[in-house]
C-alpha cells in the first residue's frame, strides 16, 4: 500500500508515560550515554538521540521513537517532537520504504535537469514525489540543496550521494538497490550516530 501523508494531517497523539515501550537496544543505550558525555547538557543530545531513535525504530521516528528519546534524555516530548519535525532529515511524517531516494530540485540541479529525473522516477515508479511504492520498496523525495552542486543532477540514497544522473541510469540504480537489503534511512542513521561517537572521542 502507497503511504502517503495528506498536508494538516494530525500527527498521533503522544504515547503515555506507563504506554512506553522502549525500544532501544543495549548497544543504543551504550551509544546514547556515550552521547552524553559528549555535551554540557541533555537537551544538546537531542539531535544525536533522534538519529539513534531512527535507526532503532527502523528507518523512521513515530511518536513512540520522540517518546523514548524524551525518556532517555529527560525532556518533554513537546521539545524533543519540536526537534524532530523541524529538520527534514528527520522522517517523521510516515515511514519511508526500503531505500528512499532524495533528489535534490535546486538551482545546478534544477538547471541540469533534476524535474526530468523526477519524472522518471515518477513513471517508472508509478508514485509521486512523497509516496512510497506498494511492495515497500521505494520511496521518492524533493529536498533541498545537497552541497554537491558539481555532480547535478544529484540524488543522495543513504549516506551517498549519487550523480551526475541521468535517466538512463535510474534504472540500473534501481536494479541495485532492489538487492540491498538494509533499509538506507537506518543505514545513513547509523552512519551518522558512528561519526557523533568518532567527533567525540577526538
Amino acid at each position: 500500500m502507497s503511504e502517503t501523508v495528506a498536508i494538516g494531517t494530525p500527527r498521533p497523539r503522544a504515547p503515555r508515560p506507563e504506554e512506553l515501550d522502549l525500544k532501544f537496544s543495549e548497544s543504543a543505550v551504550a551509544e546514547l550515554d556515550a552521547l552524553k558525555t559528549h555535551y554540557p547538557d541533555l537537551k544538546s543530545c537531542i539531535l544525536p538521540g533522534l538519529w539513534i531513535a531512527q535507526r532503532e525504530y527502523g528507518g523512521w521516528l513515530p511518536p513512540e521513537a520522540i517518546a523514548e528519546v524524551a525518556f532517555r534524555l529527560n525532556r518533554s516530548f513537546a521539545e524533543v517532537e519540536g526537534v524532530a519535525t523541524f529538520y527534514t532529515m528527520y522522517n517523521t511524517a510516515h515511514k519511508p520504504g526500503r531505500h528512499m531516494i532524495e533528489v535534490c530540485t535546486c538551482l545546478s540541479c534544477h538547471v541540469c535537469g533534476a524535474y526530468r529525473i523526477v519524472d522518471y522516477l515518477e513513471e517508472k515508479l508509478g508514485v509521486k514525489l512523497g509516496e512510497t511504492t506498494p511492495d515497500g520498496m521505494f520511496t521518492i523525495h524533493e529536498v533541498e540543496c545537497l552541497d554537491a552542486c558539481d555532480r547535478a543532477p544529484v540524488l543522495q540514497i543513504g549516506d551517498q550521494y549519487v550523480g551526475p544522473v541521468t535517466s538512463e541510469m535510474v534504472d540500473k540504480i534501481l536494479d541495485d538497490l532492489r538487492k540491498v537489503e538494509t533499509p538506507s534511512a537506518v543505514q545513513l542513521s547509523d552512519a551518522v550516530v558512528k561519526v557523533h561517537l568518532r567527533d567525540g572521542d577526538k
